[in-house]
């Protein structure tokens, strides 16, 4: 695997994807990248550790002992490297996961976010969710359907709820709320007069299509507004097939949405800020590619 990667420059951590990549067959449709690799370019730390760690074979996961490599898929910990050989990224705002209870736990790719954006991203597994009732003008939930709405458009819907909610109430708020809501009002009031996006945190749903249906239909998401990544297409090794290409592994998901979020809420040119959220990813995908090239099945 070492003599295909190119070695990272002196003083410089990171280094643009390998040629292998190019020749990868998922494309992007954005907009911006209407023929672009989405895997191409990218600013990547070093995949030395993993070069390591996959030579030295599978490992002992040090808190449930399962065989692993890379990383334990169970715990969320790396296994055979250290925290301080991978990168971490510091993201804009909290990511939170909600995975199917019957998710295969090695297939799915919202331990990447984990373990490089450890501060930033709760997992949880259904029916485990967080209560956001009362946070819902300032948090959204990832899902494509007829309802969604892109993320240029996500700012300004999520400005009207406070008003919307404030507009169809009848009844007094609840006592033990009042203080709460009347403090999130007016902190939403401030941000609006500044013209801030007021989104502080994103949901993803961390299961096969065919599971989704009982996670999404649950009334404590019911409330959230639905955004959709619409224009992206997944480089997955695992996509389920009769389901169409815009539908993204969870760390895919997240990346996209960061980029596009970066870009058009934040209004700031994108320089790879959330780029190591793909470093597990984008290294998998080669090695995945490489074999089945080498079984010539690709």
């Amino acid at each position: 695997m070492s003599a295909d990667l190119p070695a990272p420059k002196k003083g410089d951590p990171c280094f643009v994807c390998t040629e292998s990549l190019q020749r990868s067959s998922c494309n992007s449709s954005s907009k911006d990248e209407p023929k672009a690799e989405p895997l191409l370019g990218l600013k990547l730390a070093s995949h030395a550790p993993l070069e390591r760690a996959q030579s030295a074979g599978r490992l002992k996961c040090p808190k449930c002992a399962g065989s692993r490599m890379f990383y334990c898929y169970t715990c969320f910990s790396l296994v055979g490297i250290s925290q301080q050989e991978i990168p971490t990224v510091k993201l804009p705002i909290k990511i939170d996961i909600i995975k199917h209870p019957n998710e295969t736990d090695g297939k799915s790719t919202a331990v990447h976010a984990k373990l490089i954006a450890p501060d930033d991203v709760t997992v949880y597994t259904y029916p485990c969710i967080p209560e956001y009732e009362s946070e819902r003008h300032e948090v959204v939930l990832v899902f494509p359907g007829s309802q969604s709405v892109t993320v240029e458009e996500m700012s300004k819907q999520l400005l009207e709820i406070p008003k919307k909610s404030s507009d169809d109430s009848t009844d007094a708020p609840c006592p033990k709320r009042l203080k709460r809501e009347v403090k999130s009002l007016e902190e939403q009031c401030t941000k609006n007069q500044q013209g801030v996006c007021p989104l502080q945190r994103v949901v993803f749903i961390d299961s096969t299509w065919n599971q989704t249906n009982k996670i999404i239909t649950d009334e404590r998401l019911q409330a959230l507004l639905q955004v959709e990544l619409k224009t992206r297409k997944t480089c997955f090794w695992r996509h389920q097939r009769g389901s169409p290409d815009t539908y993204l592994a969870t760390i895919e998901a997240i990346y996209y949405f960061l980029k596009d979020f970066h870009m058009q809420c934040l209004s700031e040119e994108y320089q790879g800020e959330y780029d190591n959220l793909l470093y597990f990813f984008v290294y998998l995908h080669k090695l995945i590619n490489n074999a089945k090239k080498a079984a010539g099945k690709l």
